[in-house]
């Protein structure tokens, strides 16, 4: 897909400010007040809530960065982002153009992206074993 024909997924309406901005981060800190309270994490899909040029920016710039960053290639490029306030975290996921197609405010301990699956887990598992026994056959036949 050329750059010409990409869709932009983040509605924006002109250049008029749509003051969501500030409900935005109010959200997010009721959000991480839940987290707190209940253990019940939120995601904020930032590219279905109406924002103008430059307020999911400020957004980001508000939130700022933290410690953790991850990058993932599974199913297309994901970009993991702790921000400045533990807890919070930017999920972003790219077309193979590198255009962002969807960008997340994750209020949780650990994002759901970055956990292994239960299958995940088990086929390492058999996997290991194998390459133990692989290599217990390996020394047996080297001695």
């Amino acid at each position: 897909m050329s750059s010409s024909t990409v869709v932009q997924f983040n509605i924006q309406i002109g250049d008029e400010l749509t003051f969501n901005v500030k409900p935005l981060l109010n959200e997010v800190k009721h959000a991480l007040d839940k987290l707190i309270e209940t253990g019940q994490s939120t995601v904020i899909d930032l590219r279905s809530i109406p924002l103008a040029p430059g307020e999911e920016e400020k957004i980001l710039n508000v939130l700022g960065l933290g410690e953790v960053q991850a990058r993932l290639d599974a199913l297309g490029l994901s970009e993991v982002i702790e921000t400045r306030y533990a807890g919070v975290w930017i999920v972003t996921h790219y077309n193979d153009d590198d255009h962002i197609i969807s960008r997340f405010i994750e209020v949780t301990s650990m994002p759901e992206i970055l956990c292994s699956q239960t299958e995940d887990i088990m086929a390492a598992y058999s996997r290991l074993g194998l390459t133990l026994n692989d290599e217990q056959k390996n020394n047996v036949e080297d001695s």
